[in-house]
């Protein structure tokens, strides 16, 4: 929920910026600025949210990037594997959900989660440790660049249990929960 447009003048002086200044960071006219500071528009949320956005990050100071959080060794499985090679990974690294490839490139997920749920709708634990992983992985992670805003992957960590992050079609990194944590050290 965003504050009250009202506080975008209070924001912006605090901050000692002009309209024009608040309207080049926000991607916005400088005309939007004083129509909202006036109270005579209703602007569209993704207006405002703009706004605040550009507001926040200089309250803040940083804006960190998902090259800031991210694991650059990702640990995944080849969707031709074992479940209980996942399992395993999953145990060793203590991880509860792992990228599924096809080679290099990424085909889907696999996580603790749907394992168990297998084991409990009555399949044998033997014969889901011997399938292979394609066959019962979900969707892919969302994939992202290094210079996404940590605030976007939060948001998308709020769906998925990770992100991938790549570069040039290549997956070089994977961010969790536990790692957007590790920011508030």
């Amino acid at each position: 929920m965003l504050p009250p447009i009202e506080e975008i003048a209070k924001k912006r002086r605090m901050l000692g910026l002009t309209q024009k200044q608040l309207a080049k960071l926000a991607g916005v006219s400088q005309s939007l600025i004083a129509k909202l500071e006036s109270q005579k528009i209703q602007p569209s949320y993704d207006k405002v949210k703009a706004i605040f956005d550009a507001l926040e990050n200089l309250e803040t100071g940083v804006e960190l990037h998902a090259a800031d959080v991210l694991h650059n060794a990702v640990i995944g499985i080849q969707k031709n594997e074992p479940v209980s090679k996942a399992v395993k990974l999953m145990v060793d690294y203590g991880y509860s959900q792992l990228p599924v490839f096809d080679g290099e490139q990424v085909v889907g997920s696999i996580s603790e989660k749907t394992m168990l749920e297998k084991v409990s709708s009555g399949r044998d634990f033997v014969q889901i440790s011997q399938l292979p992983v394609e066959s019962i992985m979900e969707e892919n992670f969302p994939q992202v660049g290094k210079l996404t805003p940590l605030k976007l992957v939060s948001n998308l960590l709020e769906v998925y249990p990770a992100v991938l992050v790549s570069e040039k079609g290549k997956v070089v990194g994977i961010i969790t929960k536990a790692d957007l944590l590790k920011v508030l050290l």
